[in-house]
């Protein structure tokens, strides 16, 4: 393993980060939360697209975190940021223990479309549902942090940028752990060859399932993250165009680098903001014209650019990881 992408190194930039946030400018506080949110749902996107399945429903899970963290704040009081993240992972990580088993059998095409049904099913329920506000949805109390209250908008901003840059720098440290292990490589076996992998003793479903339901944590924690930062929570956070958005970040991207994806996220907003800025009849123009660019350029992703050569050196083949372990059974 390499000093530099060393958990601890990792870690280390992870606090550098969130010191970072009290030197830059305020309003970049709220953009750099936004775009941590975001990552963390992609980087579960790209958890599972190593198997070779990529879901279009992530708003299931995003939604599901959201109005889980929602509704606990409400009924008990629970206003933590802290309690509030692991509250939304828990209640994305249940969902896609749920589902996960049903729907890691479909690969391909079937897979992505069977998840977007379910987020619009949800999506469909939650506008029915009025006693959740129906299509409004509601709102819910500013977010403390360990029984500080934050009424400096300020010191607000900044607290909830250090939490979500220290939830999504943790996932992002546990997934590049993730992807060196066998267990990763035996994931990147599974897309290659899924047959291959239940020859050699191990079920690719259960290796699917799996990663469904880390990246359903995820995007869990990540609705509960943007709860805390709107303050309010509608179905729109299940809704097909929030799922495709988490999706564009995940193939901008790439499933080279876990770095790739905060990268993208922060891309992705930077570019929406200033074009909504310097124009605003045409910004959605200039975001496509964006990605459009760097599917072209970059068709294995923003961390092809540093990653790609690196890899191909250094990282062991994954069927040769499945056949070892094979072996040693």
């Amino acid at each position: 393993m390499k000093y530099a992408t060393h958990p601890l190194a990792l870690l280390g930039v992870v606090v550098l980060a969130v010191l970072f946030g009290r030197i830059i400018p305020a309003w970049t506080l709220s953009l750099a939360t936004v775009a941590a949110s975001k990552a963390l749902v992609a980087l579960g996107i790209v958890v599972l697209a190593r198997t070779g399945n990529v879901s279009f429903g992530q708003g299931l899970f995003y939604a599901g975190g959201g109005y889980g963290v929602a509704l606990i704040a409400i009924t008990f009081g629970v206003t933590d940021a802290v309690a509030q993240v692991l509250i939304g992972a828990v209640f994305g990580g249940l969902l896609g223990l749920i589902i996960g088993p049903l729907i890691a059998r479909y690969t391909g095409i079937f897979f992505g479309m069977l998840t977007l049904a379910l987020s619009m099913v949800l999506y469909g329920a939650l506008v029915k549902t009025t006693v959740l506000g129906g299509s409004d949805g509601f709102n819910v109390g500013r977010p403390t942090l360990f029984g500080a209250v934050f009424n400096d908008p300020r010191e607000a901003d900044f607290m909830l940028y250090a939490v979500s840059i220290v939830a999504t720098g943790l996932a992002g440290i546990f997934a590049t752990i993730l992807f060196r292990s066998q267990f990763g490589l035996t994931s990147l076996a599974v897309r290659e060859n899924n047959l291959r992998v239940e020859y050699l003793g191990t079920s690719a479903n259960r290796i699917v399932t799996i990663n469904f339901v880390i990246a359903a944590t995820f995007a869990g924690a990540s609705g509960a993250l943007a709860l805390m930062a709107q303050r309010h929570i509608d179905p729109e956070f299940a809704y097909w165009t929030t799922s495709g958005e988490f999706v564009f970040v995940a193939v901008l991207a790439g499933t080279q680098s876990v770095a790739a994806v905060f990268v993208s996220a922060l891309a992705l907003e930077l570019v929406r903001s200033f074009s909504n800025l310097y124009l605003p009849n045409t910004w959605q123009l200039v975001l496509g014209v964006f990605l459009l660019a760097v599917i072209l350029f970059l068709p294995r992703g923003i961390g092809s650019l540093w990653s790609g050569k690196k890899r191909k050196a250094s990282e062991p083949r994954p069927d040769a990881a499945i056949a070892e372990k094979g072996s040693a059974s």
